[in-house]
């Protein structure tokens, strides 16, 4: 689904299997953000092919984290020309505490593998300036992508519409994804892409959904 020029949203909407939200930024360097289970790729592709993209458009792969529902689907690129980048910690994580994860959900821990590391700062797609956060507290290498010029911000499971991740996993910290959350709160968003449920759209729309998050979540945290 085509959000606005270049901005393409694939949302998982069956609720009745998990899989998490991928995104896609086509430009002079095409990005695809978080690819889902494995077995759910073919039909993400298909979704791309009806907007007009071919996977063989993809230069680059961002994963916001480890979880098996945003990480898994790497398998069908491992042979393909793409880069695939995401932060060190969380690759730590993913070898240590992570498998354990896929173990408990019953899937083996997929092949993947890393071409270079994101860390905080900015990031260039070609002439588009990006910046990585580091977020933790989902996972101890999320990672939450700002595109300042398009005021975009894709959260991962940092934040949804109406919730935020949760910290009840392994390596989980309920303090830094209050923290994560408060230093995304302050950027400049007009639209939040988180990595389950629905979009949200417009300044007012974002700065009401953190404030819910504020007034609903961070007692429990």
């Amino acid at each position: 689904m085509k959000l606005e020029k270049d901005l393409y949203a694939y949302l998982w909407q069956n609720p009745y299997e998990n899989n998490c939200n991928t995104y896609l930024i086509r430009g002079e360097v095409t990005v695809l953000i978080d690819p889902g289970h494995s077995r759910h790729v073919p039909n993400l592709f298909h979704q791309m092919e009806g907007d007009g993209i071919s996977p063989e458009e993809i230069d680059l792969i961002i994963l916001t984290h480890s979880h098996p529902d945003h990480f898994e689907g790497l398998e069908a690129f491992l042979n393909k020309p793409v880069k695939i980048a995401m932060n060190q910690e969380e690759e730590r994580y993913l070898l240590k505490s992570g498998k354990l994860l896929f173990e408990m959900m019953g899937q083996p821990m997929p092949e993947f593998r890393v071409d270079f590391y994101l860390k905080e700062g900015e990031l260039h797609f070609g002439k588009e300036i990006f910046y990585i956060y580091q977020t933790p507290g989902h996972s101890p290498g999320s990672l939450t992508i700002h595109w300042p010029e398009r005021k975009v911000l894709l959260t991962g499971d940092l934040v949804f519409h109406g919730g935020i991740g949760r910290t009840d996993f392994l390596e989980g910290d309920s303090k830094l994804i209050k923290e994560s959350i408060e230093r995304m709160s302050r950027l400049d968003t007009e639209i939040l892409l988180p990595g389950h449920g629905e979009v949200v759209m417009g300044r007012e729309m974002v700065l009401q959904n953190f404030e819910f998050i504020r007034q609903n979540f961070y007692a429990y945290l």
